[in-house]
């Protein structure tokens, strides 16, 4: 399938199955990937604007923290090391800092310094390595995973930091999802070519149900059908893209709730 980076270049590239069944990837990878997140959008919501679209972005944000937090908090014992691997700002290692030792990991310069000018308790790393060897009860990705390149090394890094039977969460898109289907090459979540890989809940199972890890348990991202339907519906210049992105996002959130194939879905993965 060929997919156009509707969010930045308009730029072409296409999706190739990998040598795991429903795991692809977008080709050709460009070799500077860093222009690809030159904008202002990716880190629009470090700051307050005040405005009511930000007002209405950190309502549903406190909901989605609040959500992935009591995930944490089911399988992980409160005051317990966990890593938020490509922390972004800092917002959820800012919500669940009081119950963890938390750390972050985040690449991007800006993101990283709004995320410890916020922070009172969280440290932030710069080199994961450094990190003791099972020192962490879990490992957080928040659509982060599908961002790596080189996942087979980072999933060993991963596995090394990890305790005994350590989590990964780790929440991607899902390309088989109804929304998925229903936009095609608008579907926004493809987000080529920051999107490096693209999987579908068979391609994680394939992928991550091996010698090394095992999964427990598959949740949904229930908002996310509903931001991903709304930017695509924007990426198709539709009139009222709001509007129509909340009706195909609840459609979506419908039919998935028979199917399981929701437009996000968080993987929860043992280290064996």
């Amino acid at each position: 399938m060929k997919i156009k980076d509707h969010f930045l270049t308009q730029e072409t590239f296409q999706l190739e199955e990998t040598s795991t069944k429903g795991v692809f990837k977008t080709t050709p990878l460009p070799e500077n990937l860093d222009k690809y997140y030159d904008s202002a959008d990716y880190i629009s919501h470090h700051q307050d604007s005040g405005s009511l679209k930000e007002k209405l972005y950190k309502f549903l944000q406190g909901f989605n923290l609040k959500y992935k937090k009591n995930i944490l908090c089911r399988y992980v014992k409160t005051q317990s090391k966990v890593l938020d691997y490509g922390c972004g700002a800092g917002e959820f290692l800012k919500f669940i800092e009081n119950d963890f030792t938390a750390v972050g990991f985040e690449p991007n310069d800006a993101a990283r310094n709004a995320a410890a000018n916020k922070l009172l308790k969280s440290t932030i790393v710069r080199d994961i390595t450094q990190i003791e060897n099972k020192s962490l009860a879990a490992i957080t990705l928040w659509h982060v995973f599908e961002h790596i390149e080189n996942q087979e090394d980072i999933l060993k890094i991963f596995y090394s930091k990890l305790k005994d039977n350590g989590l990964l969460i780790i929440a991607v898109p899902n390309p088989t999802s109804f929304d998925a289907e229903y936009y095609k090459e608008f579907w926004a979540a493809y987000d080529v070519p920051r999107h490096i890989y693209h999987f579908s809940k068979n391609g994680m199972e394939n992928l991550m149900n091996n010698q090394n890890w095992k999964i427990k348990k598959i949740k949904p991202l229930l908002l996310d059908s509903f931001y991903i339907s709304m930017l695509s519906e924007k990426y198709r210049k539709s009139r009222l893209f709001w509007l129509k992105g909340l009706l195909f996002g609840a459609i979506s959130n419908f039919k998935a709730s028979k199917t399981g194939e929701f437009s996000s879905l968080i993987y929860i993965i043992e280290k064996k």
